[in-house]
């Protein structure tokens, strides 16, 4: 019983950290936790599936600060947060681009950061989706080919095996996100339908 009250109280914590009453800053939040939980286990990743080489993949631990400080400032600031996390990820990016090479692939995950850009911001507040779905197309498009050589090279067989590690995990992530937005229009409409129904 101790040992549940020890899990259940974290637990709760974090379910207390990620909760907003507004659904797009609560999916931002949610987002935002995953993918700094996940962080922690890129090296592991790397170790087993690519390269015992997986030194440079630390570096990527200097975005984990802001993904975890989304929620905190969406309390603050509703649009800034729901911004903060499209551009850690944008960020985050660019650096494993410049620690893996673009032979890793890894600037697939501009995409799920596009994504998330135009999905988390309302109708008027469309501009800043776009500015910031444009500051990843602009990441690519000017930064492809300038990183200059990688801190850290692989062979043709270990790139293999990061190029389809990078291109599972931005699959897996831009599903998710489909997924839960999927999901918060769904509750919306079911929302929306009682009201429908009395006015009928």
């Amino acid at each position: 019983m101790t040992g549940m009250r020890l899990v259940r109280g974290p637990v709760a914590a974090i379910r207390a950290y990620m909760a907003h009453p507004d659904p797009l800053v609560a999916l931002a939040n949610v987002v935002a936790l995953l993918v700094a939980s996940n962080q922690p286990f890129y090296p592991l990743y790397l170790y087993f599936l690519v390269s015992e080489r997986i030194e440079p993949s630390f570096y990527t631990f200097l975005s984990t600060p802001f993904f975890l400080a989304v929620p905190a400032l969406a309390r603050i600031n509703t649009l800034a947060g729901r911004a903060l996390l499209p551009l850690a990820g944008i960020g985050n990016t660019i650096l494993c681009a410049w620690l893996f090479g673009v032979q890793s692939a890894v600037e697939i995950f501009l995409i799920p950061c596009a994504v998330l850009a135009l999905l988390l911001f309302r109708p008027r507040e469309r501009l800043v989706g776009l500015a910031v779905a444009g500051f990843a197309f602009l990441a690519f498009l000017f930064l492809h080919g300038r990183y200059g050589a990688p801190v850290v090279a692989y062979d043709p067989v270990q790139y293999h095996a990061l190029v389809r590690l990078n291109a599972m995990s931005a699959a897996a992530l831009t599903c998710f996100v489909a997924l839960a937005f999927s999901n918060l229009l769904a509750a919306a409409e079911a929302s929306r339908k009682p009201a429908a129904d009395r006015d009928g």
